[in-house]
């Protein structure tokens, strides 16, 4: 492909030269002789100090943002306005434009996203689509899963994923996308489809500052990334932010669907949860569908509602629907069960914002409350670092308020100080009035808090959820709240592999 094809549609200030390119990239260390170098302007870095490396490496073109920059001997030049849109226009020509033929649907929100994005797979997956999946646990590519290293990847390696999954047969493609990547145009020129929103709570405003500032980036979805808008909304009306949402997409939407848990399009009646699972009826605008999700409680509720509603919007029938939520049993790291044998609950959940540790453990006493028994719930929880720390204490007050006992410790501190972190989020949950321990070797934590529960208890795995690492000043150690819990269970005396087996043979029964 030539460069001036590559460059088509991009924002080009001045080009000159037109070499022949076999590969586009931003990194200057994955350069090789043909590649295309785009050179921007990041976070913390700036691409442009890279350009003479790239052009070392075999770069044959340059394309940068910076008019600083001047023309290099032998190799092709562009300067162009935005240095990430002019990367996702050269990603989706390189790989022919896969989004243009894929519906996608995005699902952004503060909480919610990924057991949702799950759930809309799942729905398509029984409609008999051919999916793919980009999210914050896993991505999905017609059926093989890789990791994920970012919740919504730069274009380039978006567009390079997607145009594997249609050469692999994919028709659709779920997508959660952060506010990160919305403000910082990760998804520029990625048509959607199909738009939901979960809710808006406080979080990450160590990057957006304000809440409103963190609602304007969640609402470039609805707006059209350089795009039309979405042709259809999915919207929480029972979410503050929602509802103005509503009315904008009804009137730049072909279609609004709103939900909630008693009103809306969307909506569920005769709500029946137990340590099995929830069953209801959902109110459609296709008339009323008997649920029935083996995921719990009423967070569950609303996503199996927005899952629901998406799927609607892409044409799945009541039928589809209804068996996309059956068929998910669970999501990595979202109320992931622990089961040892123990007469106490083991849980790993992600929640890592004082809204999502409200929802947890509200979660936690309706469930042991079901089984009949007069169980405690104790909490394991942190605080990242390098994050918002005005939200700490927020977590800490929520997470005494919710349980009978907390254990505080760490949650990848980054460059800060573990103790520091914990003794923010302290004051919160000292204003709890609940009692609490504090160890900041999660390991030793989730040791502890594991000894500390009797039978019928529910003891709650905070913050981590799917993650596989510990991020320290020091370094970075291989970190599974799960196999931990595993690993304490056993020294405690139970037998994880026979549960294991045992839960296998009633599953196939």
């Amino acid at each position: 492909m030539t460069f001036q094809q590559l460059l088509e549609g991009a924002e080009v200030l001045s080009q000159s030269g037109n070499a022949v390119a076999t590969g586009v990239e931003y990194d200057s260390r994955q350069v090789r002789p043909g590649t295309v170098f785009v050179a921007m302007k990041g976070e913390t870095s700036d691409g442009n100090r890279f350009i003479d490396q790239a052009i070392a490496a075999g770069a044959v073109a340059i394309v940068t943002d910076s008019a600083a920059e001047g023309l290099r001997p032998g190799a092709a030049w562009a300067q162009v306005v935005h240095g990430r849109r002019a990367l996702a226009r050269l990603g989706a020509n390189f790989y022919k434009r896969p989004a243009e033929r894929i519906a996608n649907t995005g699902i952004t929100g503060t909480n919610g996203k990924s057991t949702t994005a799950f759930l809309i797979e799942s729905i398509l997956q029984a409609g008999g689509r051919k999916t793919a999946l980009v999210g914050t646990i896993e991505y999905h590519v017609a059926g093989k899963i890789l990791p994920a290293p970012h919740t919504t990847p730069e274009a380039l390696e978006l567009n390079r994923l997607l145009s594997e999954g249609l050469g692999l047969g994919v028709t659709e493609a779920v997508m959660e996308v952060s506010s990160h990547a919305l403000e910082q145009e990760r998804v520029f020129g990625i048509p959607f489809d199909v738009a939901v929103f979960t809710n808006l709570t406080r979080d990450h405003l160590d990057y957006h500052g304000t809440m409103e500032s963190y609602f304007r980036a969640k609402q470039v979805l609805f707006e059209g990334c350089g795009t039309e808008p979405p042709r259809a909304a999915v919207l929480n009306l029972d979410d503050e932010y929602g509802r103005q949402l509503l009315k904008l997409c009804k009137k730049k939407s072909s279609l609004a669907l709103s939900y909630g848990l008693t009103t809306g399009d969307f909506h569920a009646e005769s709500v029946e949860i137990t340590p099995r699972g929830t069953r209801f009826q959902m109110v459609t605008p296709a008339g009323e569908l008997a649920m029935w999700s083996p995921l719990i409680g009423n967070v569950n509720v609303y996503n199996v509602l927005a899952a629901s509603a998406a799927g609607y919007a892409r044409d799945c029938s009541t039928e589809a629907i209804a068996k996309g939520i059956f068929d998910l049993a669970c999501v990595p790291g979202r109320f992931e069960r622990v089961d040892c044998g123990q007469p106490f609950t083991v849980v790993v959940d992600y929640a890592h914002t004082d809204d999502a540790l409200r929802n947890l453990t509200a979660l936690a006493r309706d469930f042991v409350a079901r089984a009949g028994l007069k169980g405690k719930v104790i909490t394991l929880f942190g605080c990242g670092g390098d994050r918002d720390r005005d939200k700490r204490p927020l977590m800490g007050e929520a997470a005494g308020r919710g349980s009978d006992f907390v254990v505080l410790t760490s949650d990848n501190p980054r460059s800060e100080d573990p103790l520091g972190i914990m003794n923010d989020a302290l004051v919160g949950l000292q204003k709890s009035g609940t009692k609490y321990s504090m160890e900041p070797d999660r390991r030793k934590a989730i040791a502890f808090a594991l000894r500390q529960a009797n039978p019928g208890d529910i003891v709650l795995l905070a913050g981590k959820g799917h993650e596989r690492v510990q991020v320290t000043k020091e370094r970075t150690i291989p970190f599974d709240d799960v196999e931990v819990a595993r690993e304490n269970l056993q020294v405690l005396g139970y037998d994880c592999k026979s549960a294991a087996e045992a839960h296998g043979a009633g599953k196939t029964a």
